[in-house]
């Protein structure tokens, strides 16, 4: 036993480069910890197979025992509903209690009956927190690991290790912190990984220490890192530690976790694949990082960062004129790597400070063909409507049937003769609203009413009850996030009002944008956009009964 407070002080030292890295995907446990985040059981078993569909090696489940939830989850993937032919599904939970048999333990029993090759055990491996937290010895925490592990391996598990607190245990009593590490490699453990579970340690600190560790342990130790994002440098503690000999990553996709969450995965494996050579999840899988991390934003109900790295629907967006000139010739002089290496693409943000070259090159990418009188009168109703209050870099549906309306090209789904809306207050206090729309389609005149818990819900209601029996594909189109902002708070009620809806069909997304002092106005005109795009999109190559072009 030691309890030495010493400290192995030894320089980073240049180390060759793992050939491969695994990566360990803890979403469904400790980025469930979010707050916001509530995962069914159901939605489990869709953000695992969409883990699995990347090609992580390792997805967490969860604790099985610490919640119904993980439990139940657990259950169905044992009992097959949960097919996974990449990745390896993980139990995770804590080593057996102080003063307890292994064979006895109510957590390790759990860990074996949920029924995963694979289990994590998580350790305390700082002196303060065995001290004050577990109230034990040092001691028995280090027999509490080496009994945990050599009972499950005895059982046929894979065993790995989480070493909570170990940065700052190492801080403080190094030989304990290590000597942890050593009781689980000798017991059978496959895997130690250090953890900042408070997430507060800088980059030059994570490459010392680890390089530190991996110094004074026999080389056949493997090691893993878990940080955590509190000092907002999660992705890049991780790949220093990769540096350090770290062959194992636990992280969450699109970052997720308690506080500020954990390692970004959706940047640290681009980034050890494509900056430092690594392999990871195999580079033919890399390109479905993008559409992973965007179906699992959905699954989670979380809308995706637009400006997260490789991943964001900005992330290869270029709005200055000089930036988007140059892409058109060489595109790696704004862009760090290839957009479609990781799923993503270019885009090119129209505003009223875009010049011709940008209109035109974001018509080419739109597949359509403006000529100088064309490319003028975009640029023209972009800076009158911008002056007015649009905002059409962040609403690309609304943008791209401009450019299309400057093409010659009218949408004839349908043509509004006149909506009403009326909100009703009953006697309980409760609120009723109704709209009636009248549109045509074709030559035929379409009335309907429906009722909805505010104007824009009733508004859509209506409009999809009167020619959804024509356009059965609405059905697919739905409105993911409304949002409002008052232009000029100074006019009072009297503001311009500014309306943006992101919808989706289930594969792609997009914004809409009305502007207007009556905040209906605004609504339908942003609403009449998102489904008109959505239909647009649902035809083939633009072409529809529906829709005319010159």
């Amino acid at each position: 036993m030691s309890g030495d407070h010493d400290h192995v002080a030894v320089a980073p030292v240049i180390r060759e480069l793992p050939e491969a890295v695994d990566i360990y995907d803890t979403t469904l446990r400790d980025g469930s910890q979010q707050e916001g985040l509530s995962l069914t059981v159901d939605d489990k078993l869709r953000v695992a197979e969409q883990l699995d569909h990347l090609g992580v090696q390792f997805i967490e489940g969860g604790w099985p025992g610490a919640n119904p939830k993980d439990e139940e989850f657990f259950r169905r993937a044992a009992a097959g509903e949960l097919h996974l032919h990449t990745s390896t599904l993980v139990a995770f939970g804590s080593t057996r209690k102080a003063r307890t048999a292994a064979d006895n333990d109510p957590v390790l029993r759990n860990l074996l009956d949920a029924q995963t090759s694979a289990v994590c055990l998580v350790a305390k491996s700082a002196e303060w927190h065995v001290t004050e937290t577990l109230r034990t010895t040092l001691t028995e925490a280090i027999d509490m690991v080496a009994d945990s592990v050599a009972y499950l391996r005895g059982q046929g598990r894979r065993v790995f290790l989480d070493a909570e607190h170990f940065f700052d245990g190492y801080r403080s009593n190094a030989r304990f912190s290590l000597d942890i590490l050593r009781a689980a490699h000798g017991a059978g453990a496959e895997v130690a990984i250090l953890c900042d579970t408070n997430g507060g340690t800088l980059p030059a600190d994570a490459e010392r220490i680890v390089g530190a560790v991996r110094d004074a342990l026999d080389q056949g130790i493997e090691l893993g890192c878990h940080f955590h994002n509190d000092a907002g440098c999660a992705v890049a503690n991780s790949l220093v530690a990769v540096r350090q000999g770290c062959t194992q990553v636990q992280g969450c996709i699109n970052g997720y976790g308690e506080r500020t969450g954990n390692a970004d995965l959706c940047a640290t494996v681009p980034n050890l694949t494509l900056k430092m050579g690594i392999r990871t999840i195999g580079r033919d899988r890399l390109e479905r990082i993008t559409p992973v991390a965007h179906h699992i934003a959905e699954l989670v109900n979380i809308a995706p960062d637009p400006h997260q790295p490789y991943v964001g629907q900005s992330a290869f967006a270029h709005k200055a004129g000089l930036h988007t000139s140059a892409i058109a010739r060489a595109p790696q002089a704004y862009e760090h790597v290839a957009p479609d290496a990781v799923g993503n693409g270019t885009r090119f943000v129209v505003s009223e400070m875009s010049g011709r070259s940008t209109i035109d090159l974001k018509a080419r990418q739109l597949g359509l063909s403006l000529d100088g009188e064309g490319l003028a009168e975009v640029l023209d109703n972009l800076k009158e409507l911008e002056h007015r209050g649009y905002h059409f870099e962040v609403a690309d549906g609304s943008l791209e049937l401009l450019m299309r309306a400057a093409t010659g090209w009218k949408q004839t789904f349908f043509r509004l003769e006149s909506f009403r809306v009326i909100t009703e207050q009953r006697e309980d206090g409760s609120y009723l609203t109704e709209a009636t729309i009248k549109v045509h389609v074709a030559d035929e005149r379409m009335l309907a009413t429906a009722e909805g818990n505010g104007p824009v819900n009733a508004l859509d209601a209506a409009l999809r009850k009167a020619i959804g029996s024509k356009y059965p594909e609405l059905a697919h189109l739905h409105l993911t996030d409304y949002k409002v902002r008052v232009l000029d708070t100074a006019k009072g009620t009297g503001a311009v009002t500014r309306v943006l809806i992101d919808s989706t069909d289930g594969e792609r997304t997009w914004t809409t944008i009305g502007v207007s002092e009556n905040i209906i106005e605004a609504s339908w005109e942003a609403l009449e956009d998102s489904l008109v795009f959505g239909l647009l999109q649902g035809s083939a190559d633009g072409q529809d009964e529906g829709v005319t072009t010159p």
